[in-house]
């Protein structure tokens, strides 16, 4: 039996989830969490084969859960189930460790097949979002996407300082830096641009 975790704040599709996985002979659902830090907790006492997660959760992202699991909880394979159809979500996704990214619209049968597959040490990439995500890079280095995620809500160079323990010339730089790079003309319509392509 492959032991399964899911994460995923949304109730209806959480239960949905839980009971077409359950149909499955050989997988098996030990948990389900609602938000980032739950299913973080999940992962230490459970021990699941397979973690199945989105990537919008309150408390923890799903991103940022994959990261740790593939730092802190190698045994455990992450596979992300999002509604997020952009290569940047999956390049990223990829890189903190996940072993499968697939959309909320795929069948049942997909799921179930992408969980067997990354348990067996293979990947399970959605093929139409694979050939985008190698399309266009992401150009932003992290510090440059923490500072766009603290100026996206509106937050002053001064607010963004504080949180990030910066000096607000360094985060001046770093607010250029980002809105050249993705050729905006102000802090917001950056933030806008880079949240698009998937890579805030």
């Amino acid at each position: 039996m492959i032991r399964v975790l899911l994460a995923e704040d949304q109730a209806l599709v959480r239960g949905a989830l839980s009971a077409l996985l359950s149909l499955e002979g050989d997988l098996d659902v030990v948990g389900a969490a609602a938000d980032g830090e739950a299913a973080w907790a999940g992962v230490l006492s459970l021990r699941p084969d397979v973690l199945v997660t989105d990537i919008e959760m309150p408390r923890l992202s799903g991103l940022d859960l994959a990261a740790r699991v593939a730092r802190d909880a190698p045994g455990t394979r992450v596979v992300i189930v999002t509604t997020f159809a952009r290569g940047g979500y999956l390049r990223r996704a990829l890189d903190v460790g996940a072993r499968g990214y697939l959309l909320k619209d795929a069948p049942a049968a997909e799921l179930a097949a992408a969980i067997r597959q990354v348990h067996a040490g293979g990947r399970a990439v959605d093929p139409q979002l694979a050939a985008e995500a190698w399309g266009e890079r992401d150009p932003l280095t992290e510090r440059e996407r923490q500072v766009l995620r603290e100026a996206e809500g509106g937050a002053s160079t001064a607010a963004i300082a504080a949180a990030l323990g910066l000096s607000e010339g360094t985060v001046r730089n770093y607010l250029s830096e980002a809105i050249g790079k993705l050729g905006a003309e102000t802090r917001v319509e950056a933030a806008r641009a880079a949240r698009e392509k998937g890579w805030l």
